[in-house]
């Protein structure tokens, strides 16, 4: 079997939801892009925004048009057999919306 297999295998026997809203999980999240490249993150934030759910994103891998500072935000949706799956927000202002609420949460828990 080769390793991709396996690597999807191993990721489909683990819900993506449980890994997200794990606090102690540290590990990079995989992402495969629309060539089947996979892309690993950093979990920045989950943020509930107008009864949705969203993850805040940081590539660890380098992307073509996002800098190194740059943030992704995603939509987390379930799909047909219940999992969750995450897809990019493309809706600019929705985006902005979901990273200025991140930005309003971390100014509170900073006591600001």
């Amino acid at each position: 079997m080769k390793d991709k297999e396996k690597d999807i295998e191993q990721v489909q026997d683990v819900n993506l939801l449980d890994i997200l809203l794990d606090e102690d999980n540290d590990d990079p999240i995989t992402v495969y892009d629309e060539n089947d490249k996979p892309v690993r993150f950093d979990q920045v934030a989950i943020i509930p925004f107008k009864e949705k759910l969203y993850a805040i994103l940081k590539p660890i891998d380098e992307m073509e048009n996002v800098e190194d500072d740059e943030v992704i935000v995603f939509l987390i949706e379930e799909t047909e057999d219940g999992d969750a799956e995450l897809v990019i927000e493309t809706d600019e202002p929705t985006a902005m919306k979901v990273y200025d609420e991140y930005l309003k949460l971390l100014d509170e828990a900073e006591g600001k």
